[in-house]
């Protein structure tokens, strides 16, 4: 099964008055483990980038100047999530952005059930608590120590963990038992018919000569023994 963990970093809070995305983070899954591939980009805005924005994700104007539009990376991004689930800490954020910056270069916007809202999962999992990314690294110990500034790439590779843990942690039992089999386990295996059913010693089932006096003693000893009738 492969999903996609994406984050977004913005000029704002409405694409509809005027803000853009500046950075774009995914992080590919396979069977809910990260595969080392990955998509990640600087967009230009084509605006300035506000002091507040600034100040979450240190991305400057300047820097963004000659980096690439939108535009110029839809297609190599539409290919890379391809049609998998999109996994989305406050999915309705990043796919307002995301679907408008399609839509304004003649894509269609990808449908919002393909989304899954790691908010929510972390709500109804945990009710009254605090749902942002620091609170649920510290939840589960997901070392976030150099999330000094909020970053595309970095809060996708943080929240692909996260999700793991809200799903149920992985289970390592699991990987190590495989990983430790001892030797006498991998020649049992091999010990295999084309079928895979394991070929096992006959065991015996005739009674010894021993068995079989005690046996006669005992029925000796019995009124009416139904094995002397």
């Amino acid at each position: 099964m492969r999903e996609i963990v994406l984050d977004t970093e913005t000029t704002g809070f409405d694409p509809v008055t005027g803000d853009r995305l500046v950075e774009i983070g995914c992080i590919e899954l396979e069977n809910h483990i990260q595969t080392g591939r990955n998509f990640h980009r600087y967009l230009n805005p084509e605006r300035e980038v506000p002091d507040a924005a600034f100040r979450i994700h240190g991305l400057s104007t300047a820097f963004l100047a000659d980096k690439p539009k939108f535009a110029a990376i839809m297609d190599e991004f539409l290919e890379f999530v391809a049609d998998s689930p999109l996994v989305i800490h406050n999915a309705e954020f990043d796919m307002k952005f995301i679907n408008y910056e399609l839509e304004k270069n003649g894509r269609k916007a990808i449908p919002f059930q393909r989304a899954i809202d790691t908010v929510k999962m972390a709500r109804t999992k945990f009710p009254g608590s605090p749902a942002s990314l620091d609170a649920l690294c510290k939840r589960f110990n997901i070392d976030n120590s150099n999330r000094t500034l909020h970053g595309a790439l970095l809060d996708a590779q943080l929240l692909a963990d996260v999700y793991m843990e809200l799903l149920g942690g992985r289970q390592t039992g699991l990987v190590l038992a495989a990983e430790t089999a001892s030797s006498s386990d991998l020649n049992f295996a091999k010990r295999t018919t084309a079928g895979n059913r394991p070929i096992r010693e006959p065991r015996p089932h005739v009674a010894t000569d021993d068995e079989l006096a005690a046996h006669k003693s005992f029925i000796g000893k019995l009124k009416d023994a139904i094995w002397l009738q």
